[in-house]
């Protein structure tokens, strides 16, 4: 499916945490979002100089830092370039679109996450498994497992 044909667009930050509240309110989790708004406030915008809030083009960048209560421990930056991190029990997942943040929500609160792991040699993965076949995958130390991770082993 062409990117232009979703329905699930996200074409701003406030658009993707209005999003945010409606899966939180979906899960019954709670959450709690903050705002960094203008080019000196923004984490990618550090060479923005002393009291510069506007982009070269005019624009105001937002970024968004949300915390899902409850477990597993969820939380997602979203930042104005139209990607996020998404980190699940300590495991991030850099550079995802922002229209995927909803489904890897829905997968990861819907039980559909799970962690592969292999006796030899001893590797572990989180996999986060989306409509339309698509899989984000990180690598995760066996060490590191927490009850939740532990729980989804495969």
């Amino acid at each position: 499916m062409d990117q232009s044909d979703r329905s699930d667009r996200l074409p701003t930050t406030e658009a993707a945490v209005t999003a945010l509240h409606a899966i939180a309110a979906e899960c019954g989790r709670e959450i709690e979002v903050t705002h960094d708004i203008g080019a000196d406030q923004t984490s990618r915008r550090s060479a923005a100089g002393f009291g510069v809030t506007a982009d070269p083009d005019g624009s105001l960048p937002h970024e968004a830092y949300a915390e899902f209560g409850g477990v597993p421990r969820v939380s997602v930056r979203l930042y104005p370039d139209d990607d996020a991190v998404i980190t699940v029990e300590g495991v991030a997942f850099h550079d995802l679109p922002r229209d995927d943040v909803p489904a890897f929500l829905r997968a990861v609160f819907g039980g559909l996450a799970h962690v592969r792991a292999r006796r030899f040699p001893p590797t572990a993965s989180l996999v986060v498994p989306l409509p339309g076949d698509r899989t984000y995958k990180e690598h995760l130390s066996a060490s590191f497992l927490t009850p939740w991770l532990s729980g989804r082993i495969r």
